[in-house]
C-alpha cells in the first residue's frame, strides 16, 4: 500500500499534489453554475463542490476559491442575488470542462461552448439548455474560510426542474437514468451506477 504523511504531501510536485488531494476524498458532484451580470453578460463555471445543506428550507452550498483574482460567478450572484445549478450530462463533459478556462468578465462561456442559455419563469440567471436537472437559486449568504481563503456560498433552492423519467414515486431522483456524471479529481469524469437503495436505517433490536 502506498503511504503519504503530511510531510511527504508538503514536498510533492505541485500538479501531482493537486491531483492526489483532489482525488483522495472520492467522487464529487459535477455541476455547471450559471449567472448573469447586471449588464446582461452570462457566465458558466464548472463546480465539483456543490453540497446539500438542508431540506427544510431547501439549501445548498458550494466552495468558491479565493477572490484575490476576479471571480465572475461570485460577482454576478452577489450583485443580482440569483444563480442556477445544472447537472452535467455525459454528452456534455468536454464543454463542461472547458468552462474552467479563465475568460474575462465580458466573454460568455455560452459563446465558447455548445451550451445554450435557457430562461425559465422570468428568472434572471440562465439555465443550461437541455440539462436534465436544474435548480434556480437565490443567494443567501457566504462565509469566509480563514484556513485557505476560500468562500462557502449558501443558496436557497427556489425552482427545481427535472426531466421526465428521473423522478421516482417517493421523490428520489434516479441520477443513473439522468446520466448525470461525477468528477474524479480535477479532470476525470465518471458515470456512476446505482447499486442499491435501502430503507431508512434504524437501530437493530
Amino acid at each position: 500500500m502506498k503511504y503519504f504523511n503530511a510531510s511527504h504531501i508538503s514536498e510533492l510536485e505541485k500538479i501531482y499534489c493537486i491531483n492526489l488531494i483532489n482525488s483522495c476524498t472520492g467522487y464529487k458532484s459535477a455541476n455547471l453554475i450559471a449567472t448573469r451580470s447586471k449588464d446582461g453578460i452570462t457566465n458558466i463555471g464548472i463546480f465539483s463542490s456543490v453540497i446539500h445543506l438542508g431540506s427544510n428550507p431547501p439549501l445548498l452550498g458550494f466552495i468558491l476559491r479565493p477572490t484575490t483574482v476576479p471571480r465572475n460567478t461570485f460577482d454576478n450572484l452577489t450583485k443580482t442575488g440569483v444563480f442556477t445549478v445544472n447537472h452535467i450530462h455525459k454528452n456534455g463533459i468536454e464543454d463542461a470542462h472547458h468552462t474552467s478556462a479563465k475568460y474575462d468578465g465580458d466573454i460568455s462561456e455560452f459563446d465558447k461552448t455548445q451550451f445554450e442559455p435557457d430562461y425559465k419563469d422570468g428568472f434572471f440567471a440562465p439555465y443550461i439548455g437541455k440539462a436534465k436537472i436544474s435548480m434556480g437559486c437565490n443567494y443567501v449568504n457566504h462565509y469566509d474560510i480563514k484556513e485557505n481563503g476560500c468562500l462557502l456560498i449558501i443558496g436557497s433552492i427556489e425552482h427545481l426542474y427535472i426531466a421526465e423519467g428521473i423522478l421516482e414515486d417517493d421523490g428520489f431522483l434516479n441520477l443513473e437514468k439522468a446520466e448525470t456524471v461525477a468528477i474524479n479529481g480535477l479532470d476525470g469524469y465518471a458515470l456512476p451506477q446505482l447499486l442499491a437503495r435501502f430503507e431508512y436505517a434504524r437501530p437493530k433490536k
